[in-house]
């Protein structure tokens, strides 16, 4: 089997969809011998920062000495990306060898009936993968919700992140902020550690009412001053410890005071994370499609901001850095988001938008659509289709216009599929 080949049964699940549950999922593990009950872990759910808080948590356990699994999604730079440890992405020749070991018994399962998912299968050979490895730590992300999603066949962990949560995927999670952080909640299991970010008393009420039922120490996310802050990130005081984090906006800020939550939840389970290792982790963490610099000249931000929470954090960003800047936005947005809710916190931000389709996702929306939906908000949009015909305008037009920034948001789909865009014509 090639490496292609084998993206291609991977691949191949996709048709089935997202299905949450954890019935599929745990049989196949069960024909695996349960890898994942041999490690340890700490697990992160939320609607928005999971991705910030889970690679500053594992850069920390990496500086630690603790040899760290990452598990996120979806992938930014490439299909390794999702699972990692020490940063050291999955090579091709172990994908094939897990999709070689797994596959056909994940076949197995279908014969009787049991589908499984792209989600459940890449979390199957991720906790198969880290086990073997023998890690000592687990970063795990959920994918969608937290009480039904595959990761969650795990046993109470060292400590459970919930960060913060908004209205996203309301199909699948339900209709109010309530019912959304029930689900996130599914991750906190009996006599374990919960971080949480206090936001909505909707939300804190279900959060800390769980966490007490379930016999959970409850911390809070560490309130940080900040010192400078600037485009390239911001320079916060931990305690007398000055702590430069490299991503950028006030939000991230926050993320922070949940992973230094989180490390005072580890250490008193044990783990030895120093404050020189703390500080080397968070200095060191670099992440994709977080308002991420793509270049100087022109200014180019590359941001995943998909739902609600994330534009809003996106918008209080360009506040800060580009308010000065006539920004040309290319924008593609999945059907199934509140796309109202989050265009309305970029109105009267940006000089142009360029609205554009997220390419070969089941949930993709229209180009022509998303703009009809911007017309409220946004005088000057154009639609366009395809998104690397979208980014070549918006760079035509930053030549012609004087402080021109070019930020690609709404999508880490598209995001992703911008940036390889970008590193194949050499601009990163």
């Amino acid at each position: 089997m090639t490496y292609n080949e084998a993206m291609e049964k991977i691949d191949s699940l996709l048709v089935f969809g997202s299905r949450p549950g954890l019935e599929r999922i745990g049989k196949l593990l069960d024909l695996m011998g349960n890898p994942q009950d041999n490690l340890r872990y700490v697990h992160v759910a939320g609607t928005n920062g999971k991705g910030s808080v889970s690679n500053m948590t594992a850069s920390v356990l990496t500086k630690s000495g603790y040899r760290t699994g990452l598990f996120t999604s979806p992938h930014i730079t490439g299909f390794g990306e999702r699972m990692q440890i020490d940063f050291n992405r999955i090579s091709e020749a172990d994908i094939i060898d897990q999709v070689q070991r797994i596959y056909p018994l994940a076949e197995k399962l279908r014969e009787n009936g049991d589908i499984i998912t792209e989600f459940e299968f890449v979390t199957a050979i991720a906790f198969n993968w880290f086990s073997e490895q023998k890690c000592d730590v687990v970063v795990l992300e959920t994918g969608l919700g937290g009480r039904f999603d595959s990761t969650n066949v795990i046993k109470t962990p060292l400590c459970s992140v919930i960060t913060s949560i908004s209205l996203d995927h309301t199909g699948v999670l339900g209709e109010t902020l309530g019912q959304i952080a029930a689900e996130k909640c599914g991750i906190i299991k009996e006599n374990g550690n919960t971080v949480f970010a206090f936001q909505e008393n909707e939300v804190n009420d279900v959060v800390v009412r769980t966490a007490y039922e379930r016999n959970n120490v409850l911390y809070n996310p560490i309130n940080l001053p900040v010192l400078s802050s600037d485009i390239t990130g911001s320079e916060v005081d931990y305690g007398g410890i000055e702590i430069k984090l490299p991503l950028v906006g006030e939000h991230q800020v926050f993320n922070l005071g949940l992973v230094l939550s989180a490390v005072s939840a580890l250490r008193k389970s044990g783990l030895n994370i120093s404050d020189e290792a703390l500080k080397s982790g968070i200095e060191s963490v670099r992440m994709p499609a977080r308002f991420e610099i793509i270049s100087t000249d022109p200014l180019f931000v590359l941001d995943g901001a998909h739902n609600p929470g994330g534009l809003k954090a996106l918008s209080e960003a360009i506040d800060r850095y580009l308010g000065d800047r006539k920004i040309i936005c290319v924008m593609g947005i999945l059907k199934d988001k509140d796309c109202k809710s989050s265009l309305k916190f970029l109105g009267g931000k940006l000089h142009k938008l360029i609205t554009t389709t997220v390419k070969d996702n089941p949930r993709r929306q229209t180009a022509e659509e998303l703009k009809e939906t911007a017309r409220e908000y946004f005088d000057d949009i154009t639609s366009e289709e395809d998104a690397v015909k979208a980014v070549e305008l918006a760079l035509s037009e930053a030549r012609n216009t004087e402080n021109a920034a070019i930020l690609v948001c709404g999508s880490l789909y598209l995001a992703s599929d911008v940036r390889f865009y970008l590193e194949k014509m050499g601009i990163i």
